[in-house]
């Protein structure tokens, strides 16, 4: 059972998944694979260099600054990168489930799940919320960003409200130890279901 897991851009997805791998749920994030692939991919490399130019890596590492300033308000070319990369990634899960199918489920963590469809190919959903401003003094903390360049990623992703209608659970995740208890309840509940399929 694919069980995915997203929230908008601070809402603590990560910190939620590592409290399912805590017990004992195998975790697949999709940003880390993601990045790892845009380092070790020979056809990741080669097509970002064709479309963006050889700036794109400085001495055989990915330039993400250069990168982020190229995407920066401009989704027409966040688009060119994730139909790059989204691909590779999504066959780099498939053989990474195909080894891990006997397990009860897995959970795919990914912060665009509904806005590139994939979705469409798990069994339930999980989306992590936090209120707005504790998203903003999370990543003014982690990132040492501006406001305005969260609000510009928070515009590529879709609203809370959009997520919630198509997801199974909810996790609020404004208190760490609340969240724990959610994620104790929806590990139980989906364990229970796995064994009746």
């Amino acid at each position: 059972m694919i069980v995915g897991l997203t929230g908008g851009i601070g809402s603590g997805k990560t910190t939620v998944a590592k409290m399912f791998y805590e017990l004992g749920v195998s975790i697949y994030i999709a940003d880390i694979e993601a990045k790892n692939l845009m380092h070790t991919s020979k056809e990741i490399k080669e097509e970002l260099i064709a479309t963006f130019g050889e700036e794109t890596y400085k001495n055989g590492k990915l330039n993400r600054s250069y990168l982020s300033n190229i995407v920066f308000n401009q989704p027409e070319e966040l688009k060119k990168i994730n139909a790059i990369v989204h691909p590779r990634v999504g066959q780099h899960f498939k053989d990474w489930y195909a080894a891990r199918s006997k397990e009860k489920y897995i959970i795919k963590e990914v912060a665009i799940l509904f806005e590139n469809d994939s979705y469409k190919h798990c069994d339930k959903i999980i989306t992590v919320v936090a209120p707005l401003e504790e998203r903003f003094h999370r990543l003014l903390q982690r990132d040492q960003t501006t406001r305005e360049a969260i609000q510009s990623r928070m515009n590529n992703q879709w609203n809370d409200a959009k997520k919630i209608a198509l997801s199974d659970y909810v996790i609020q995740n404004e208190d760490l130890e609340k969240a724990k208890n959610q994620v104790a309840k929806i590990h139980q509940e989906i364990s229970l279901l796995s064994d009746k399929i």
